[in-house]
């Protein structure tokens, strides 16, 4: 493993407008999958031929979150997505590709939150340099595609880990909003990880106050990392 890390300077925080952040980064030339997954435990993310995490002097809101997929128990409004969608939303794991049909679904997602959420837009030959970032990288990444009446509508990039599956990206078609895309994905990579007996799904960072990260924290029970290495019970609906 080759890493040479850098620290970007302070700016405004993409999840939490009113606080500023800043992030670490790596680039990489070499890691495997052992390696990253160590690299997990310390609080480290995957972006292409980079590695990141936060290094926010006056804030600690991104969190490490994992679900442990033995004792996951999805709550009612799962309990419905899993009923409605899975005779519904066909999925294939397959080797990433990039063409049309996923670049338009890229666009149309984030042209959405572009709407929605203030997301940053993305067209033409910015999506595709996006999507390459997404799948190239210093191993072989999974893409999970899922359809629906044989029109894709949902992209997600896994990282597959000695222990379980780390989501790296996902997006899918806002013309679909009712099959709930995003966590039917999240759904998707526990019930997976469960039929092959793979401990752990890792989502990335939990921050309460960013509707597009909280959500993570209703796969339940979850851990949190605290200190490098160490996750700790973090929400169960048992405890709640």
């Amino acid at each position: 493993m080759k890493v040479r890390p850098f620290t970007a300077p302070l700016s405004q925080c993409a999840y939490l407008p009113d606080r500023l952040w800043r992030l670490t980064y790596a680039a990489i030339d070499e890691l495997s999958q052992e390696e990253f997954h160590a690299l997990i435990n310390r609080g480290w993310r995957k972006f292409g031929n980079l590695l990141f995490r936060p290094s926010c002097p006056d804030c600690t809101a991104c969190q490490p979150i994992r679900v442990p997929v033995a004792s996951f128990k999805p709550n009612r409004s799962q309990r419905r997505l899993i009923k409605s969608n899975e005779s519904v939303v066909e999925m294939f794991v397959n080797q990433p590709i990039v063409d049309d049909e996923r670049v338009d679904l890229y666009i149309e997602h984030h042209q959405y939150h572009s709407e929605t959420r203030n997301w940053p837009e993305q067209y033409g030959d910015e999506a595709v340099s996006s999507i390459f970032n997404f799948i190239n990288g210093p191993f072989p990444i999974e893409e999970w595609s899922y359809y629906i009446d044989q029109k894709l509508v949902g992209i997600a990039y896994i990282d597959v880990l000695p222990d379980g599956f780390s989501g790296v990206y996902f997006y899918h078609s806002p013309a679909h909003r009712q099959y709930s895309l995003g966590n039917w994905i999240c759904l998707t990579m526990i019930k997976r990880a469960q039929d092959l007996d793979l401990p752990f799904i890792y989502f990335g960072y939990y921050i309460k106050g960013s509707i597009s990260m909280e959500y993570k924290a209703t796969f339940q029970p979850n851990e949190v990392l605290i200190a490098d290495n160490d996750w700790r019970p973090f929400l169960s609906r048992d405890s709640m």
